[in-house]
């Protein structure tokens, strides 16, 4: 288990060495193409040490890169700020945001793919503005109305993903838990499972629903998140939010353990039709 940066270096390492053998090329010769000394290409292969993005523009340059998705990606696991859309806005709220929040975001922001296990809370991309602004109170204490304010317009900015051109396609299943913790006061959360039920009929997101009479199930250890990306499945990583920091995965092994187990809490949990109606069932009161 890494955190975000280390990660991140060590993906970019990986997909540069791979874009490198694509391009027949040995890090000696890839080395003398930009001007560095072979110790250098080496060292960014590897993760060993960072790179700035103009770095890595200069060996995509060097490698025939010319995919502008690709050439993005890359660049933002380098760090840049570059990039229009919906990239980078986070770093209006560098004051407020913590590092490994805005490792999150940059992740969510490039991702095709988003596969997400909730056992408390609605996923942040389907709250509504009460519900973020409670949920977010009660887990951050003592936070002033300004910083409360910032980071629930984050929240509510995050959730562009899912109208940008492509999508985001966002998988989510809901332990029954979420949908029954009542976050804010009744009418809060009666707007908030309408949100539900209106997102569940979106053609990028698939809700399902697992509910109590499942029983134990492998979900029970916590929730999760999975990011895949179209470019390069090298780059797909498991997120494991904790109190004060994430952790992420990215070993093979780890990615296949993670999507097993979505894979299984997708066959325990009410198909998406049946979850569109029990989500709504439950805001009806029954």
């Amino acid at each position: 288990m890494q955190h975000g940066p280390a990660v991140r270096r060590r993906k970019l390492g990986a997909e540069l060495r791979a874009l490198r053998t694509g391009a027949e090329l040995k890090s000696g010769e890839a080395a003398r193409l930009v001007g560095w000394h072979q110790s250098k290409v080496s060292r960014i292969e590897t993760g060993a040490s960072g790179v700035k993005p103009a770095d890595v523009r200069l060996l995509l340059d060097a490698y025939g890169v010319h995919d502008s998705q690709l050439r993005e990606l890359l660049l933002m696991l380098a760090g840049s700020d570059e990039g229009g859309g919906r990239h980078h806005w986070w770093h209006a709220y560098r004051g407020v945001l913590p590092p490994t929040y805005r490792d999150f975001i940059s992740l969510e922001s490039q991702a095709s793919a988003m596969r997400t296990l909730e056992t408390s809370v609605v996923p942040g991309l389907l709250q509504t503005p009460e519900y973020a602004r409670a949920v977010t109170k009660a887990a951050v204490d003592g936070l002033d109305e300004e910083k409360l304010d910032a980071l629930v317009e984050v929240r509510l900015a995050r959730q562009d993903v899912l109208r940008s051109h492509p999508p985001l396609e966002l998988r989510a299943v809901l332990d029954e838990a979420v949908l029954r913790r009542e976050v804010g006061g009744p009418d809060i959360m009666a707007r908030q499972l309408a949100r539900l039920v209106e997102a569940a009929r979106l053609p990028q997101v698939r809700l399902l629903v697992l509910p109590f009479a499942a029983g134990a199930h492998i979900g029970v250890t916590g929730p999760f998140v999975i990011f895949s990306f179209s470019r390069t499945s090298d780059l797909d990583v498991v997120v494991l939010d904790h109190l004060t920091s994430s952790l992420y995965l990215e070993r093979k092994e780890d990615l296949q353990a993670y999507t097993e187990a979505f894979n299984a809490l997708q066959f325990h949990a009410l198909s998406p039709e049946d979850s569109l109606d029990y989500i709504a069932a439950i805001g009806d009161g029954a």
